[in-house]
């Protein structure tokens, strides 16, 4: 069985190996077509694909509308049904079909051209019908399906889904989309908490655990206590001037013992903490954090002036996609 399962992974690489080699050689040019194509798109990308293909297309649909291009994915059955009202003036349609004779695909052409829509195919045979109507036709052969019987779409269905990837992330690339971008169209779960800006997380106003630098240690102790993020800002008005952590506090005391207590805030403070902006993405908070192996920074914003505390806790699963 082992030696099925890893014949049926070489069998789909040495086809992906021979779509990068199709891409910088003989289809750089479609494929740089195609991503002008879409680019240029006024509308939506309208993805369609019947089978495997339509499951294909859907992912692709969705990885275009994630890195800021939209698209949507259209039923080619459902489309002759009434959903052919999903493509209007302005869209490009995106076609997938590994035969370029599909049935239900070829059944839209002459609707998508009556609407004076582009057509984008990614076919295995350049020479089909499909092929032969697309504006632009994507080559995404293969020598062979990794299926024993050669018939189930394996290695087939593992290019298009590359070749799909190929052109969101080129058209993303020359849209300038930037991380924050992506931020913007992923706000639900540990995605989206990775890239949350810090402004969202970090623990504002009364919540801050807050003393001044005349502060006796005794009530910072209390402070941290009562706040319970491990750390105290230490402030002159708005302006963060220190900070003092737990480990602070216990290297203190194991070195001063309880004379700690006589002390005040600002004869106990680092003075210029590691800090974060709040514009910052949760993400960049987290590294601080594990390079600096803290467990809590202060969130300043302009001239200094403390505006929050981000603790660990806060970032917990950021580091899972």
């Amino acid at each position: 069985m082992n030696k099925i399962g890893e014949n049926v992974v070489r069998i789909e690489a040495d086809a992906l190996r021979a779509l990068a080699d199709r891409l910088a050689g003989p289809m750089a040019a479609p494929f740089a077509g195609a991503v002008e194509c879409l680019y240029c798109c006024g509308g939506r990308v309208v993805v369609t694909g019947m089978g495997k293909s339509g499951l294909v297309a859907r992912k692709i649909a969705a990885t275009l509308s994630s890195t800021g291009t939209p698209a949507l994915f259209m039923h080619p059955v459902e489309a002759v049904h009434g959903d052919l009202g999903m493509i209007v003036r302005g869209d490009v349609v995106l076609a997938l079909s590994q035969s370029g004779d599909t049935e239900e695909i070829l059944n839209l052409v002459p609707n998508i051209k009556r609407l004076d829509v582009r057509l984008v195919a990614m076919t295995g045979a350049l020479h089909s019908t499909l092929a032969q109507a697309a504006d632009v036709t994507l080559d995404c052969s293969v020598a062979q399906e990794a299926c024993s019987l050669g018939l189930a779409p394996t290695a087939s269905t593992t290019t298009m889904v590359a070749l799909g990837d190929a052109l969101a992330v080129a058209l993303a690339e020359k849209r300038g989309f930037k991380e924050e971008d992506f931020a913007d169209l992923h706000p639900g779960g540990k995605l989206g908490k990775k890239l949350a800006r810090v402004s969202r997380l970090m623990h504002t106003g009364e919540a801050i655990p807050r003393v001044s630098p005349r502060t006796p240690m005794s009530e910072v102790i209390y402070e941290m206590s009562r706040k319970q993020l491990g750390v105290a800002a230490v402030t002159a008005g708005d302006m963060l001037v220190g900070i003092i952590s737990d480990g602070d506090l216990r290297r203190l005391l194991e070195r001063r013992g309880k004379d700690v207590l006589d002390m005040t805030a600002g004869e106990c403070m680092t003075r210029d903490p590691k800090t974060i902006r709040p514009d910052a993405f949760a993400a960049a908070a987290l590294n601080v954090m594990e390079q600096k192996k803290i467990t809590s920074l202060a969130v300043v914003g302009d001239s200094g002036r403390l505006e929050g505390i981000i603790h660990l806790h806060d970032l917990w699963g950021t580091e899972m996609v």
